[in-house]
């Protein structure tokens, strides 16, 4: 049903490889994980042995197009690993996109290696904006001090570094805001305990305080250029969104289509009635129309890598295509179940748990509608 035949040889090897084991180890994992709600460290840990730690950056000779395919294989097998995953993904693109040669040197092979990322930009007052974020950075004589908050941050309280956004001059505005890079074990950066989600409960988010000093080489690239770090890895990240929407409806799909084929009522299976097929038929609608726009988004950001063109508007309709879609793929999904889908013996309650976020998270649906509307007015 899914179109992958742009993938190379070599990206298909990959993919089939990558899912055969997320199918034998990570899979296997997700409804303890969802019971416990332990960190997925040992899921990374299979990742990074896989090669996917670093899977976003150009070393690793990946398409767009095959990262979109990568990241929905992980998705599908487990929602929280693929959330840490994409987090992770969000700090190495805020290196690879805005920081110098040098710390690019320094930072990105560890962290394809399986150095843990997280992406600090969120703020209990500045969520979809983030230009009215309060984190302060200001000069010293040895570098810099960055205080403030910052809440919602997946990977924050685990990651080996974060990249902190931070406001270094409060009057340029956007403009003004910077970003560092940040160890782990930084005095002065605290996390707290990880946040009690709906779902996705293996990928810990939680709130940063931050009250810490931090040397000259710590500030990401050039000051005042954050933002436009952030905005660019935003984009990358939509379409990652994008796909693990897309892993989870394909995992939503097969668990309905599996049951209906095998449960059997008044001495014939659910799937011979025709309101069921219909269900079917318009799952499968939702699943390959949201497919296709992100697939069109990730061949926009690889021909990005030579126009230097942004693709913004394909990312956010990507973005909101998939996860209004795969919203509706899973609670139809979940109907088709019946009472049983309300049970957590069965997948299909984990995943549309799971799923709630993607409408929330990286610009909400309505930003991603400010987006789009913006880029068709101007």
């Amino acid at each position: 049903m899914t179109p992958w035949h742009m993938l190379t040889e070599e990206e298909t090897l990959f993919c089939d490889m990558l899912e055969r084991l997320c199918a034998e180890k990570i899979a296997p994992l997700a409804a303890e994980t969802d019971e416990t709600a332990a960190f997925v460290h040992r899921q990374l840990g299979v990742l990074n042995e896989a090669g996917m730690m670093g899977a976003n950056l150009p070393d690793a000779g990946l398409s767009a197009t095959a990262l979109l395919r990568a990241v929905a294989i992980v998705a599908g097998a487990c929602g929280s690993t693929a959330s840490a995953l994409t987090a992770h993904y969000l700090a190495t693109d805020s290196i690879l996109l805005g920081g110098t040669e040098a710390q690019k040197a320094e930072w990105l092979p560890k962290a394809a290696a399986g150095l843990l990322g997280a992406f600090a930009l969120t703020e209990p007052t500045a969520g979809s904006d983030p230009a009215d974020m309060k984190t302060r950075a200001r000069r010293t004589e040895t570098g810099w001090h960055v205080k403030g908050t910052k809440c919602f941050i997946s990977n924050g309280g685990v990651a080996d570094f974060i990249v902190l956004y931070a406001v270094t001059d409060p009057e340029k505005g956007h403009r003004g805001i910077s970003a560092f890079i940040v160890p782990k074990g930084t005095p002065g950066l605290e996390a707290g305990q990880p946040e009690r989600t709906m779902g996705l409960k293996g990928g810990h988010v939680f709130t940063l305080n931050i009250d810490i000093d931090l040397p000259e080489e710590a500030l990401l690239g050039a000051e005042g250029t954050g933002f436009r770090t952030a905005m660019k890895v935003l984009d990358n990240g939509r379409i990652e969104v994008a796909a693990q929407c897309l892993g989870l409806a394909q995992a939503a799909m097969a668990a309905a289509i599996g049951y209906a084929k095998e449960r059997v009522i008044g001495g014939e299976p659910l799937a011979n009635r025709q309101g069921i097929r219909w269900m079917i038929a318009d799952m499968g609608v939702a699943y390959q129309s949201a497919l296709l726009l992100a697939q069109d988004a990730a061949r926009q950001r690889d021909a990005s890598h030579h126009s230097g063109a942004r693709f913004s508007q394909a990312a956010a309709m990507a973005k909101l295509a998939a996860s209004e879609a795969a919203g509706k793929i899973a609670d139809t999904a979940l109907q088709i179940h019946g009472g049983y889908g309300y049970t957590r013996d069965f997948p299909i309650e984990r995943i549309t748990r799971d799923l709630r976020i993607m409408r929330i998270y990286e610009g909400s649906s309505e930003i991603q509608r400010i987006i789009i509307s913006g880029q068709m007015l101007a």
